[in-house]
């Protein structure tokens, strides 16, 4: 693929909103774009004068350089007319101006790189500008000292100057995401706009490079990046490097020790090459400085010139500037735990061993840390015989965080055996069921561990931890009874146990235990208790990331119908965990961000979600999220209408063992996939009744409820409405009685009860349900012949599924709207023309009508539209 011909203006509207009014204006005779190298400015400025011309104004080109502004008007001289005489600069100037202004309107010049302009060029182009012979649009460069160039053409009040910034992170995503056509993800996305710094340039040649590379990949869904370094394109370093060579010999040697060991303390930097370099390289945008309570660090100005000065440094070079390195910050001083691991990975990487103690302390640091990928690499540097049970337990459970759970298991079980006493094989068993459960996705060797471990445990204590820690592991096997009987005794506070690391194991289950069964006010609690006490001992325990603990958080929000806190948890936690490169836990934490979109009707979302985590795990060697993400990418594609892509994805879900707490999604995935194929409504109703009985049977009413939801949905609702009223007198929270109180209401077929159960899901924030309420309100309006509200109610259905996003869901008690609301091509044409403005008489005439057929039209409208002027007419249509 051919990126550099795809790459699109995307992400500047409001640049070119200010051109086109600027440009609008009889003052408005130039516009000026500043920004940075690689900012953007040419393909902007292109973008105007392709604006600018649109309406046949001539137009003219040049790009000034260093070379061209050694000869008078060397820059310009292709644009000035032949045979004119400059030696004369009046008669000259004369001739100029007559020929350019002889077509009777301005010529349109872009001048790219205005501070690279000859001081003869200016002067002729300011005159010109002056006469109205031309008009200018142009690009300079930010943060030059202004020459007389820039200063003759840019400090005019008619002149429009537009400061162009680095793309923001959202700016990115649009940008990339219009390049390939399709999602991307949004972890790629992050990776794109943390190494390009937000550059247009830079962003392009990742892109092509990872491309040509066959790193950027696509499935269909989503676009993502390979975990490792981004290449970018040989024009890429080309770019760098000659940036790069403003340094000099002495600034080099800086910036080759910062692209190994960056950030460094101004104290190191100053030791290899001296302030006055320093201050070079910071004139330079070369490097900069950050100073907070711990001192002053230097750093690379931009995150790509360290992989291009990495990529060329001889690899005694390296080894050189890394011992260095190590020397200097041991001999500043005790070390804290970040120059720990810095010492330890800088040996690493030059020598390839470390002392297996620096090794040792230095994993426990990075682990504390959620720096899995370093505890990873130091851990996997021990040699055999320098492992101890500790250090085994701890690589086992980065394996698992990281995704690779087949390793890890064949490190636990490695661990097991060496395993000497019954608090060392605790936390082996404790990390093993872990990576077993979560990771492998075998329960049943989960509870079989938890059953030998038994029979080798005495001590009461350790009894109790694995008690706990099973209980959390019944709570997401399907069983939330069994779950929470074996949590009963767990402390309220991790400060009360005994275990802290089985108390955090268990607190993060039981509020997904909770909400499962109905209490979601006491989930709630638990949830805020559990990540409260896991944020203050985290610097004390090996345990998962804090931010896993808003996992179930999130599930209890969702269940008590918070959906907008639920979101803003949900994506707090992926930004942290994403931060923390944290994936296994992160893909879960998406999979229920996507749950919580399909429940909010923002299908077109939660199917991005789920490609990505679909993505993500394929990518990772064990995880038992991949079923749910499939399953979940199956139902949003069937609720949009795209009958192969949920196929595809169901298929693929099959390979894959189900998570039995959440096993109903699998079968509304199933019901809608045959509502897709317009399969009979029975097929799906039975699967939906027949799950609803098991979910029940096992204690699961929270999904027993959402079964019974789409039960009614899909036209069982007189079944389905007294079970779901009888789970809403049980269950806390505003969702569950807001579905019941919906299936009431469809099973009634009563307008005023129908627009109270959209508005009551609208409170919520699930308009999908919200927007098929107020549709079957209408429907049941129109029935009993009003067709004024039946039509308000279709326009209220309507303001509901707009907020569901571009792609909308297809559902059966949404079809009925287009029928209702439904205009003739008369009707349409009469209002689109009223809409505009258009009088009733010159509408008449217009189409050969009496002016009485067109108020008649009108006035249907009127009524199948539910407005009654012209002004909300315009609104109705957009």
């Amino acid at each position: 693929m051919d990126v550099l011909s795809l790459w699109p203006l995307t992400a500047r509207a409001p640049e070119l909103g200010a051109f086109s009014r600027v440009w609008g204006t009889a003052r408005g005779r130039s516009v000026v774009v500043f920004g940075a190298p690689g900012v953007g400015k040419t393909r902007l400025a292109e973008e105007f004068l392709a604006q600018a011309v649109r309406g046949g104004a001539p137009q003219g080109r040049a790009t000034a350089s260093a070379a061209a502004a050694r000869v008078p008007l060397g820059a310009i001289a292709h644009l000035l007319p032949t045979g004119v005489d400059l030696a004369d600069p009046v008669r000259g100037f004369a001739q100029v101006a007559s020929v350019l202004g002889g077509s009777g309107r301005a010529r349109v010049v872009m001048i790219d790189d205005l501070h690279w302009l000859d001081a003869a060029s200016a002067i002729l182009l300011r005159q010109l500008l002056d006469a109205g012979s031309i008009r200018l649009i142009g690009t300079a460069r930010a943060g030059e000292p202004v020459n007389e160039a820039v200063q003759l053409l840019c400090t005019d009040d008619a002149v429009c100057r537009i400061d162009l910034a680095a793309f923001d992170l959202h700016q990115v995503e649009q940008v990339v995401r219009a390049a390939l056509g399709g999602a991307v993800g949004r972890h790629t996305v992050r990776r794109l706009y943390d190494s390009s710094g937000g550059n247009a340039l830079y962003l392009r040649e990742l892109v092509s490079g990872a491309l040509t590379a066959g790193a950027l990949t696509g499935d269909g869904e989503i676009w993502e990046l390979a975990e490792g370094r981004m290449a970018g394109t040989p024009r890429l370093v080309e770019l760098i490097g000659a940036r790069l060579q403003a340094a000099g010999p002495r600034g080099r040697a800086v910036l080759e020790l910062l692209a190994l060991c960056e950030p460094v303390p101004l104290a190191d930097a100053e030791a290899v090459a001296g302030m006055d370099v320093l201050l070079d390289l910071e004139s330079a945008g070369l490097i900069r400085t950050r100073t907070d309570r711990g001192g002053t660090e230097v750093s690379l100005a931009h995150p790509l010139y360290a992989e291009v000065i990495r990529a060329g440094l001889a690899p005694l070079r390296s080894r050189r500037i890394l011992l260095e390195q190590a020397d200097r910050v041991r001999s500043g001083g005790a070390a804290h735990g970040l120059d720990t691991r810095r010492i330890a990975a800088w040996q690493l990487e030059a020598t390839g061993h470390a002392e297996p103690a620096l090794l040792i302390e230095a994993a426990a640091l990075a682990r504390h840390a959620h720096d899995y990928v370093q505890a990873r690499s130091l851990l996997q540097a021990l040699g055999e015989n320098d492992h101890t049970t500790s250090t085994r337990v701890m690589l086992g459970e980065v394996l698992w965080q990281l995704g690779d759970a087949a390793q890890a298991d064949a490190v636990l079980a490695a661990a097991a055996s060496a395993a000497t006493d019954e608090q060392g094989f605790l936390a082996v068993t404790m990390a093993r069921a872990a990576n077993r459960f979560w990771g492998e996705g075998d329960h049943r060797g989960t509870f079989e561990l938890f059953e030998s471990a038994r029979q080798r445990v005495v001590d009461p204590a350790c009894l109790k931890s694995l008690r706990h820690v099973e209980g959390t592991m019944r709570i997401s096997a399907g069983d939330p009874r069994r779950g929470l009987e074996l949590l009963e005794d767990l402390a309220e506070d991790v400060a009360d146990s005994d275990d802290p690391v089985a108390w955090l194991n268990a607190a993060s289950a039981i509020p997904a235990g909770l909400s499962h069964v109905g209490r979601t006010t006491e989930a709630l609690a638990w949830a805020e208790r559990a990540y409260r006490a896991h944020q203050g001992i985290a610097g004390q325990v090996l345990f998962a990331h804090p931010a896993s603990q808003l996992i179930s958080g999130v599930v209890a929000l969702t269940a008590a119908g918070r959906f907008d806190q639920a979101r803003a948890t949900a994506e707090e936690a992926i930004s942290q965990l994403d931060e923390a490169h944290a994936p296994a836990i992160r893909v879960w934490m998406i999979v229920y961000l996507g749950y919580l979109e399909l429940l909010a009707g923002r299908v077109a979302d939660a199917r991005r979600w789920f490609a990505e985590v679909a993505a993500l795990a394929r990518a990772l060697a064990g995880t038992s999220a991949m079923n749910l993400a499939l399953v979940g990418l199956a139902l949003s594609a069937a609720l949009l209408g795209d009958v192969e892509a949920a196929e595809t994805a169901t298929a693929e879900a099959n390979a894959y063992p189900t998570q039995n707490a959440y096993v109903h999604w699998n079968t509304l995935a199933a019901a809608w996939l045959h509502t897709a194929r317009r399969d009979a409504p029975s097929t799906s109703r039975a699967l939906l009744i027949d799950a609803a009985k098991r979910a029940r049977a096992s204690g699961l009413i929270f999904g027993e409820a959402l079964l019974l939801t789409d039960s009614a949905r899909l036209g069982d609702a007189a079944q389905a409405a007294p079970r779901l009223a009888q789970i809403a007198e049980v269950f806390d929270g505003a969702l569950v009685p807001a579905l019941a109180h919906l299936a009431a209401a469809l099973a009634a077929d009563e307008p005023t009860a129908l627009l109270a159960a959209a508005n009551e899901a609208a409170a919520l924030g699930a308009d999908l349900l919200a927007a098929e309420a107020a549709t079957a309100a209408s429907a049941a309006y129109a029935r009993s012949g009003d067709s004024r509200r039946a039509a308000a109610a279709a326009q209220e259905a309507r303001r509901h599924l707009e907020r569901c996003g571009i792609d909308r869901p297809r559902t059966p008690l949404l079809q009925a709207s287009q029928a209702i609301a439904s205009l003739t091509e008369r009707e349409r044409e009469i209002a689109q023309m009223a809409a505009h403005g258009i009088s009733s008489r010159d509408i008449a005439e217009a189409l050969h009508v009496s002016v009485r057929t067109v108020q008649n039209h009108l006035q249907r409208t009127y009524a199948k539209l539910g407005v009654s002027s012209r002004g909300e007419l315009t609104r109705a249509l957009g």
